[in-house]
């Protein structure tokens, strides 16, 4: 299934940052099977979705992640099988969007200092609680065997530590080599992949999938040669990508993802049974799986469905709720859409926590764009220019939030007061009900094979009557039992112990919703005086990620009433800094317990008691729960690597390095792969020829891409005797185009873009139900047009880019008419946010995808 969707989020975890839809419905391309035999997926034929995709660009650890440790079916049993898996992801994904000039992989490369802190707190506190998890079971498993229970025995299995996708391991040096050989397959046996241009960044390459991918974006559309109607696919499970993707301002940018599907059960971590955690279980013996037990072991399995996100319906709504009438200034929606995005930073990102007073959930992204257009009358003009902020104008606004901070926090305790109250209240009245009524007489139930035969029914509808009457009044002393209780509660009266089924609450010693809670943040968060005014200016001025070493170097944000006077707080960054080896990031982000992927020397200075960094790799540390309930949403409090002293230690280890760890932690570049039907294929294998370096590739044969092409040192060619020679294929190194320093990067549309037509028509904006709340009007495809009526034809060399529509008539014009979805929402964005809770329990598409068979 694929589903087309719109949605805006950032900075906090993806469940709770998916929230604004707008769904409709596409379709994707599958094989079939023969005789036993799968036929695959002729590319080459029109996109079923009906609509032309330029570049598909693959977020690659999105991949990754979820082909080597699946969460919904059996786990691969070695590396060979993850990177088959990984291999028919890509395949799946190019089936469905069909790129006809680049497919662009990036693997994360090193991070930024600031990610790095991230990637070290994610990493200890998945060692801390796989630890735990190890205790909790043991510990279970002894309680169950002693009330009897039963549990099958231990299995002695490796597990799969996934830290090993991180740069500088021996899986990634192993993922790059295999997908260099898949390249290569695909682009002489697919006749899909015939006249595209492949981009590997692999985990050499510093930088995160998603940042290496819009860099190559931005220098691209920098050029004079770019065509500005590409049209742009982008995969990856990172919600971010969407505000990423607005920031290129691209008229066609489209996201696919994998759809996410909420509270999908797991199972038992002790007894492998689905229902119930490793908390509860009671040892109870496993159910048969089919009749002979066939099924044991397995887990069912499901295709993974994916959502198509189209940022141009986005920029729709946002055109509609970033309008500003009677400004000082014109009004220019690109300007808008910039500072929308800056905004969202101060709701969360990967590189700085979240501010104290801006909680998604609780509306921080419409209140940041309320304010911003009650003030933005004030500051004269827009945040943001070309990628540069300014500050004055940040301050309004920070300033504004921070008026509203007092009210926020208490705002805050109220709305968690009254859900504990009503969970309590639904408990409660969960336990008085007690079971369903059970009427006697002709109907009540007998056990089948008993011996006494039911009565005959006689005067059924007055027994009925009766069966409502009795359950009516019971529900009614139900419901003044709980209004009983409520009035008692609220007159002081203590509840009993037994009454209560509520966990006991986290200390929080913060109590932001009590006076002081400004003094009381910085003396426990920070251990200093709210009245030092000179480290609270520390906090704000570090509040940024800057460079490869600029990192925010404590645990905790500042408050937005304390931005003030930041005009000329943030200018003495240094440049030029340079990313740590692959090597060195381990270090930086492993604990000990995975110190097995790194040089046996190396991995020492991590348990060593005489090693000089010891500190930094602490077995046990804290959680601050922060306010939150669970550890998880606690900030982990772990020391900060001291990067002089990490390089220190790391010196006299350096020399122990084996040649293949050299290379493993050298810094690495693009690569690019060409089809022998390429038209850049004979100019690349003329460079090798005359063995030049450093040319530029010719704009006309590689559809408007610009670059430099570096000869590889282990190059592949037609001719070369080496173990890859039967591919026809070429393989250079690539470097994205260069431009001086204090380059700026045009934020704006370009000239000859056309921006796509309108989905959304007035009333789609309009209020509809009660109270204003939205509720989506989906018209959905019909099934009998699944059928294929495509030609066989492959595309046209040229096309109308982002509406290229296959010429067919009939049926085919019935799918145009019938693709067009209706919805009613206001224009807020908390209506928007509405849509996903709607549509995942409402609008869940079951279609097949068109099947497409070759002779």
């Amino acid at each position: 299934m694929i589903c087309f969707s719109l949605c805006v989020t950032v900075g906090t975890p993806l469940w709770q940052k998916f929230r604004w839809f707008h769904k409709n419905k596409y379709l994707f391309s599958q094989g079939k099977e023969c005789n036993g035999v799968r036929i695959p997926v002729d590319t080459t034929r029109p996109n079923p979705n009906e609509v032309e995709f330029d570049n598909l660009y693959l977020d690659m650890n999105g991949i990754i992640h979820p082909c080597t440790h699946p969460e919904d079916k059996a786990a691969p049993k070695n590396e060979d099988e993850m990177m088959v898996a990984i291999f028919e992801y890509i395949d799946r994904l190019f089936n469905i969007v069909r790129p006809r000039r680049v497919l662009y992989m990036a693997i994360d490369g090193v991070a930024p200092r600031a990610k790095m802190n991230q990637q070290r707190s994610r990493r200890f506190r998945a060692s801390k609680e796989g630890a735990e998890l190890v205790e909790d079971k043991k510990r279970i498993r002894e309680e169950v065997i002693q009330r009897g229970g039963y549990l099958p025995p231990e299995e002695i299995k490796e597990r799969f530590d996934s830290n090993c996708i991180t740069p500088g391991t021996e899986f990634m040096d192993n993922l790059a080599k295999c997908l260099r050989y898949y390249i290569a397959d695909r682009l002489n046996n697919n006749p899909g992949w015939r006249n595209v241009t492949v981009f590997l960044s692999d985990a050499s390459v510093p930088g995160e999938g998603e940042h290496k991918i819009m860099d190559f974006i931005r220098r691209q559309r920098a050029q004079p040669n770019h065509d500005p109607n590409t049209h742009h696919c982008l995969c990856g499970a990172d919600a971010d990508l969407i505000m990423l993707g607005l920031a290129t301002h691209e008229p066609n940018f489209t996201i696919i993802r994998e759809e996410f599907k909420p509270n999908k059960p797991r199972p038992c971590a002790l007894c492998g049974q689905l229902g119930h955690d490793i908390k509860d279980c009671q040892g109870t013996a496993r159910e048969k799986q089919g009749e002979h037990d066939e099924f044991a072991d397995s887990m069912p399995v499901s295709e993974q469905e994916f959502i198509f996100i189209r940022l141009c319906v986005l920029r729709e709504y946002l055109a509609r709720e970033l309008t500003m009438a009677s400004l000082p200034f014109p009004f220019d929606f690109e300007r808008s859409v910039d500072d929308w995005v800056f905004m969202c930073f101060f709701v969360g990102n990967d590189f700085l926590p979240h501010l104290p007073s801006l909680e998604i959930r609780e509306g921080a992204i419409d209140r940041l764009v309320g304010i911003y257009k009650d003030v933005v009358h004030k500051t004269g003009g827009y945040l943001t220019e070309n990628g540069y902020v300014k500050l004055e104008r940040v301050e309004l606004i920070m300033q504004a939030v921070g008026v509203a901070e007092d009210n926020i926090f208490k705002k805050r305790k109220e709305d968690d007061v009254s859900f504990k109250r009503r969970m309590r209240e639904k408990k409660k009245r969960m336990k008085q009900r007690g079971p369903a009524y059970l009427t006697t007489g002709q109907f009540t139930p007998h056990a089948l094979g008993g011996r006494n035969q039911p009565e005959a029914v006689q005067n059924a509808r007055h027994q009925a009557y009766e069966m409502r009457k009795q359950s009516m009044e019971r529900n009614n002393k139900v419901q003044g039992l709980c209004t009983s209780s409520v009035h008692t509660e609220s007159r002081g009266a203590k509840r009993k112990a037994e009454d209560s089924d509520s966990e006991p609450e986290p200390e929080d010693n913060v109590r932001l919703w009590e006076e002081g809670w400004k003094q009381r943040y910085y003396k426990n968060k920070f251990d200093v005086d709210v009245m030092d005014e000179d480290f609270r200016k520390k906090v704000v001025q570090s509040y940024g990620c800057a460079s490869w070493k600029w990192y925010f170097p404590f645990h905790y944000a500042p408050f937005a009433s304390d931005f003030k006077d930041i005009k000329g707080m943030f200018t003495d960054f240094e440049k030029d800094t340079k990313p740590f080896q692959p090597l060195e990031q381990l270090m930086s982000v492993f604990p000990a317990a995975s110190g097995n992927f790194l040089p046996e020397t190396w991995r020492n200075l991590m348990s060593s008691p005489d090693s000089s960094i010891i500190d930094f790799y602490p077995d046990d540390f804290a959680i601050d729960l922060n306010g939150k309930k669970y550890a998880w949403q606690g900030v982990a409090l772990l020391p900060f690597v001291d990067e002089r002293r990490l390089r220190a230690a790391l010196a006299d280890v350096y020399p122990d390095l084996t040649p293949e760890e050299v290379k493993r932690n050298s810094l690495g570049s693009d690569f690019i792969f060409l089809g022998k039907a390429h038209p850049l294929y004979d100019f690349i294998q003329e460079l090798y020829r005359t063995e030049a370096t450093e040319v530029t590739i010719p704009a006309d044969l590689c559809h408007g891409i610009q670059g430099t092409l570096n000869l590889d040192d282990d190059p592949i060619l037609p001719d070369n005797l080496s173990c890859s020679s039967f591919f026809l294929l070429c393989r250079v190194k690539f470097l994205d185009p260069q431009y001086p320093d204090g380059f700026v990067f045009k934020a704006t549309l370009l000239p000859r873009a056309k921006i796509p037509t309108n989905v959304l028509k007035p009333e789609d904006f309009e209020r509809g139900g009660h109270r204003g709340s939205w509720r989506p009007q989906l018209v959905f495809l019909e099934p009998d047009i699944f059928v294929g009526h495509f030609s066989s034809a492959p595309p046209p060399s040229s096309y109308h880019q982002g509406n290229y529509r296959p010429p067919h008539g009939g049926r085919h014009q019935s799918f145009q008419r019938k693709t067009r979805m209706l919805t009613r929402t206001n224009t807020h964005t908390t209506a928007l946010i509405l849509i996903m809770k709607v549509a995942e329990k409402r609008a869940r598409l079951q279609i097949r995808g068109l099947t497409e068979v070759t002779t």
